[in-house]
C-alpha cells in the first residue's frame, strides 16, 4: 500500500512508499548495478534504466506522471520511502565537483524516476557532465550560492541562464545535516501571482532582465533581455535566479523585489531525510536552501541531484551522438 497525500495548501503534494513498495523499487534498482558493468552515464545503462522503469511500483509511477502532467499549487513533490539503507551509505565526500558514476541503489532509484519525468540529462561544464550529482558541503566554498555551500542559498530556477534548462529538479537525501536544520526551500510562482501589483506583473513579463550563468559554469556568460514570466497569462511560466538575474530598469528592480518578498513568505522549507526525494517543477517553482553548519567529518549532509528534461528533442544540437549531455 502507498500513501498519497494531496495537499492544496502550503505543503507540497507528498507520496509515502511503504515497506513493499520500498523493496520493489530496491530489487529493481539492483538489476541495473551490472549493466555496462555499473557505469551509469553510459547510454547503455541509462536505457536499461528507462526499460526498468515500467517495472516499479504501478501506485509510484502513477503519481509521477500526474505531477508531470500538472504539478499543483505548490510545483513540487516529495516522494518518501525510497530504499536508502542509512548503514550503507559511505562517508559524505569533501571534494568539490563530487558526482556518482558508479550505479548504486539510490542512483538507479533516482535516474529511473527521471525517465518516468522524461529523460535524465546533465549539462557538461558542471559536475563535469555526470548525471548523478552529489550535493554536499565542501570545504572552504562556505559562502557559494551553489550545491558546495553551506550559507543561505537564495531562491533560483535551475540553470536560469541556459535555453535548455531542466523541466525537473529532483534531489534524493541520503543523509541529512547533524541538526536537522538544514531545508530545501520552494516557492511556486501559481501561490504568489494574484498577490503582485499590476505594475510588477508588467514588469516581469518584460523583457527588463538578464541572467548570468551561476558559479558552478565557470562564469560562461548570460542571457540576452528576457522576461521573468511568459507564456500563459493565468499560469506563467518562471525564469529567475535572484543571485543573477539582473534588472535592466528600475520598475523591473522594483518588481523583483516584489516578486522575492512574495516568494520568501509563500515559501515551504522541506527537511528530507533518507530516503525523501523532492522533486520540483522547473518550469514554476523556484528552490534555495537554509543555512546549517557542516563538521566535515564524514557525516555531513548529502543529498543527489539530477535533471529531467521532458523534450530530449529540443536540445539535439547540443547534445554530441543523441547523449544525455548538453555541451553547451
Amino acid at each position: 500500500m502507498m500513501s498519497v497525500v494531496m495537499d492544496h495548501g502550503r505543503t507540497a503534494s507528498a507520496v509515502t512508499l511503504d515497506g513493499v513498495d520500498s523493496a520493489a523499487v530496491a530489487a529493481v534498482a539492483n538489476e541495473l548495478l551490472t549493466v555496462a558493468q555499473g557505469r551509469l552515464d553510459t547510454q547503455e545503462w541509462v536505457a536499461a534504466a528507462r526499460d526498468a522503469w515500467e517495472h516499479l511500483p504501478v501506485n509510484l509511477r502513477a503519481a509521477v506522471r500526474r505531477f508531470r502532467r500538472h504539478s499543483g499549487p505548490q510545483g513540487a513533490l516529495i516522494l518518501r520511502g525510497l530504499p536508502v539503507e542509512e548503514h550503507d551509505v559511505p562517508d559524505t565526500p569533501l571534494v568539490d565537483g563530487s558526482v556518482q558514476r558508479t550505479a548504486t541503489v539510490p542512483a538507479a532509484a533516482l535516474v529511473m524516476i527521471a525517465c518516468g519525468l522524461g529523460d535524465p540529462a546533465a549539462f557538461l561544464p558542471e559536475k563535469s557532465g555526470a548525471l548523478v550529482h552529489d550535493v554536499v558541503p565542501v570545504p572552504g566554498k562556505e559562502e557559494f550560492q551553489g550545491n558546495a555551500g553551506s550559507v543561505l542559498l537564495s531562491f533560483h530556477n535551475e540553470n536560469a541562464f541556459h535555453p535548455h534548462r531542466p523541466d525537473y529538479v529532483m534531489l534524493l537525501c541520503l543523509r541529512p545535516d547533524y541538526d536537522r536544520v538544514a531545508g530545501l526551500r520552494t516557492a511556486c510562482i501559481r501561490q504568489v501571482l494574484d498577490q503582485l501589483s499590476d505594475t510588477g506583473r508588467d514588469a516581469l513579463s518584460s523583457a527588463e532582465f538578464t541572467t548570468m550563468a551561476p558559479p558552478s559554469f565557470g562564469g560562461a556568460g548570460g542571457t540576452a533581455p528576457h522576461p521573468v514570466l511568459f507564456g500563459a497569462a493565468d499560469d506563467p511560466d518562471l525564469r529567475v535566479d535572484f543571485a543573477a538575474t539582473t534588472a535592466l530598469t528600475r520598475r523591473g528592480t522594483d518588481a523583483l523585489e516584489e516578486l522575492r518578498q512574495a516568494f520568501g513568505q509563500a515559501a515551504k522549507t522541506h527537511y528530507l531525510l533518507p530516503g525523501d526525494l523532492a522533486i520540483v517543477d522547473n518550469h514554476v517553482t523556484v528552490h534555495g536552501r537554509t543555512a546549517f553548519q557542516p563538521r566535515y567529518d564524514g557525516q555531513d549532509r548529502w543529498l543527489q541531484r539530477t535533471f529531467a528534461l521532458t523534450s530530449l528533442r529540443r536540445s539535439r544540437g547540443s547534445r554530441p551522438d543523441d547523449g544525455h549531455v548538453l555541451v553547451d
